[in-house]
């Protein structure tokens, strides 16, 4: 059976829990890393609602770029951190920091939601659809939060059906007889699965299976 499609209500989904457990961060917390990453929590969360946003923008022109991006300039706040377009305001603290998180996620839906199906745009990993961009946004959510959720102490596990729907929408090559969200967390290089080593190298498929 063909998994169902990866949808405007995952993207809300995952970013209401992510948001949720991100309410829960003590104020100083923020400037903790972010797991294994070298970016803070506050660097990482803008690095997601970048990510969301920048989705977003690339089916947003008449003639959505299949060969770049849309030219934003994107470029770190400091050395070392992450290139961006979006930066929330410090002044405005963690709640407006959550703020741009969601503005981000909604303008991602609104577009999943409202551009043709065969709308087309670039990605680094392939010409995508608006499932293929809604499916990322969960991914970049879901793992980040796994990152954000190591350096500010927290539990997280997204549900396991929606792992196995960017699953079976992203890495085609992942195995589909162990459990979901570890199975992501395998196939973004942040985990080990029985008899398979921790990947050193990983990317997902953006573009719809049928035209790869």
């Amino acid at each position: 059976m063909n998994a169902a499609p990866v949808s405007a209500e995952d993207v809300d989904l995952a970013v209401d829990l992510a948001v949720s457990l991100l309410r829960r961060a003590e104020t100083d917390a923020w400037d903790y890393r972010a797991g294994a990453l070298k970016w803070t929590c506050w660097e990482t969360v803008e690095h997601i609602a970048d990510d969301l946003f920048a989705y977003a923008a690339q089916m947003g022109p008449r003639r959505p770029p299949l060969e770049g991006h849309v030219p934003f300039v994107c470029e770190p706040r400091r050395s070392g951190g992450p290139a961006s377009t979006i930066f929330a305001e410090r002044e405005a603290g963690p709640e407006g920091l959550i703020q741009v998180l969601e503005a981000s996620a909604a303008l991602l839906s609104a577009m999943v939601r409202t551009v043709p199906p065969e709308t087309r745009a670039h990605h680094g990993f392939g010409i995508a659809d608006p499932e293929g961009f809604a499916a990322m946004g969960v991914v970049e959510v879901v793992v980040h939060m796994h990152d954000l959720a190591e350096g500010l102490g927290f539990e997280w596990e997204p549900p396991a059906d929606l792992c196995a729907r960017v699953l079976a929408r992203l890495f085609p090559e992942a195995p589909t007889d162990t459990e979901p969200w570890p199975t992501l967390l395998w196939a973004t290089g942040r985990g080990t699965l029985p008899g398979l080593a921790r990947l050193s190298e990983w990317r997902w498929h953006a573009t719809p299976e049928d035209e790869r």
